[in-house]
């Protein structure tokens, strides 16, 4: 029997504040980080994602503080990322509140720092954020044609997307939050391909990110091998009702939904 899939709003944090933007650039405010995971928890979102997108492009921690405030108006998982380098970093952000970690460019840098956690915490912590492009022209090819991306999209690696979310399965990570930055904020839906892609080199839980603009957009990633779909813009500005918009979406198509 298939999991349920699940539906995840996404909070991206810059200096206590929801921000969004488009291919991770331009950013402006959605608001209070606080007061939308209570809506989003009252709506009914199944877990939710709290990134501080600048935390390594400006080599500092996480808002600790904000998390603690937004884990105490949640009863959902509440996944935090952002400036998490390693086992001391984790064990924070459990303390006040979280209930997952994702780890990107540390990882990146320092592969074998994802053994390290999931030896401490068990992988089911542990969530590797892929922030992944398509290859610019002139630059490394990769394989696969989609390149990894750390500090918040801002610094190309030349690594292979496909490739590392291959690794880091291997070492042990539990989920996958695969991120778009070229269908990021678009609102013209997830890259399908790159999703398949992935879903075929991995067996671990995988969260599809960036693109949407609609419910009808969330089916075909999941048709596609997503056991989840993260959205931000489309829940932040959307109608109040845009969760069951997008859960009802989802089930229509066929798929269980939580």
């Amino acid at each position: 029997m298939a999991v349920a899939v699940r539906v995840i709003p996404c909070l991206d944090v810059d200096a206590g504040r929801v921000v969004k933007g488009v291919n991770f650039e331009s950013l402006r405010d959605a608001g209070d980080p606080v007061e939308l995971a209570h809506r989003y928890d009252n709506a009914g979102a199944d877990e939710l994602t709290f990134l501080d997108v600048t935390a390594s492009s400006g080599n500092r921690e996480t808002t600790f503080d904000v998390v603690r405030r937004t884990a105490e108006e949640v009863f959902i998982p509440l996944c935090v990322g952002g400036g998490v380098r390693g086992v001391a970093e984790v064990d924070k952000l459990l303390r006040f509140g979280a209930d997952k970690a994702a780890i990107n460019t540390a990882a990146v840098a320092r592969p074998e720092v994802i053994d390290e956690i999931t030896r401490h915490f068990g992988s089911q912590v542990l969530v590797l954020s892929v922030d992944a492009r398509r290859t610019r022209p002139g630059s490394k090819p990769t394989p696969s044609g989609f390149e990894v991306t750390t500090h918040g999209g801002r610094t190309g690696t030349g690594i292979d997307a496909i490739e590392w979310a291959k690794e880091a399965a291997d070492r042990g990570v539990g989920e996958i939050l695969l991120n778009s930055i070229d269908a990021d904020g678009t609102k013209d839906g997830f890259d399908l391909e790159m999703i398949r892609m992935v879903r075929a080199a991995v067996k671990v839980p995988l969260i599809a990110s960036g693109g949407a603009g609609e419910p009808a957009h969330f089916p075909p990633a999941v048709a596609a091998g997503a056991d989840a779909v993260l959205a931000a813009s489309i829940f932040h500005w959307g109608p109040n009702d845009m969760m069951h918009q997008v859960k009802d979406a989802i089930r229509n198509a066929g798929f269980e939904v939580r």
